[in-house]
């Protein structure tokens, strides 16, 4: 039985919550207003955004990259590892930003070892990733200026 009865949380990853269209991910490589932070081995490239109407709050992007691994089959499984702990861990960051319902967070997740790992350990570098991305989001919510080591994406 689920303890969050009070809550409605959602643990889906539907095709609204992908981002496929090829300007935004253009957009959220090449603008200057993308940060990114890093829990090895994967980069968050994160970009913050006013809200459109009938658009989620947050859109994520999966990336995996054939120079990491040249057969298709481990390039799945990462993928696959990758959007099952977000799907599970999402919530994290949908909690604050629900106190700010006018504001939207494009995500992309980039793969950057050659080496497969085992889900616990990527969901929990994920969680890792989504609650300092919370944590940023709710101080500025606070109206306090975030301090990080997040690096501008140019």
């Amino acid at each position: 039985m689920n303890n969050n009865t009070s809550e409605d949380r959602r643990f889906s990853f539907s095709k609204e919550e992908r981002i496929c269209s090829k300007i935004l991910i253009e957009q959220l490589f090449t603008s200057g207003k993308a940060r990114s932070m890093t829990a090895f081995p994967l980069r968050m490239v994160y970009m913050e955004t006013c809200r459109q109407a009938d658009v989620p709050q947050v859109r994520v992007l999966i990336s995996v990259s054939k120079r990491h691994f040249r057969h298709a089959v481990d390039r799945n499984r990462v993928k696959r590892q990758l959007r099952e702990a977000y799907r599970l861990n999402k919530h994290i960051l949908l909690d604050v930003l629900k106190k700010q319902p006018e504001r939207e967070i494009d995500i992309a997740l980039i793969w950057s070892d050659s080496r497969l790992y085992d889900s616990d350990v990527i969901a929990k570098r994920v969680r890792n990733l989504l609650q300092r991305l919370g944590e940023k989001e709710a101080q500025v919510l606070s109206g306090v200026k975030p301090i990080g080591n997040d690096e501008e994406v140019s």
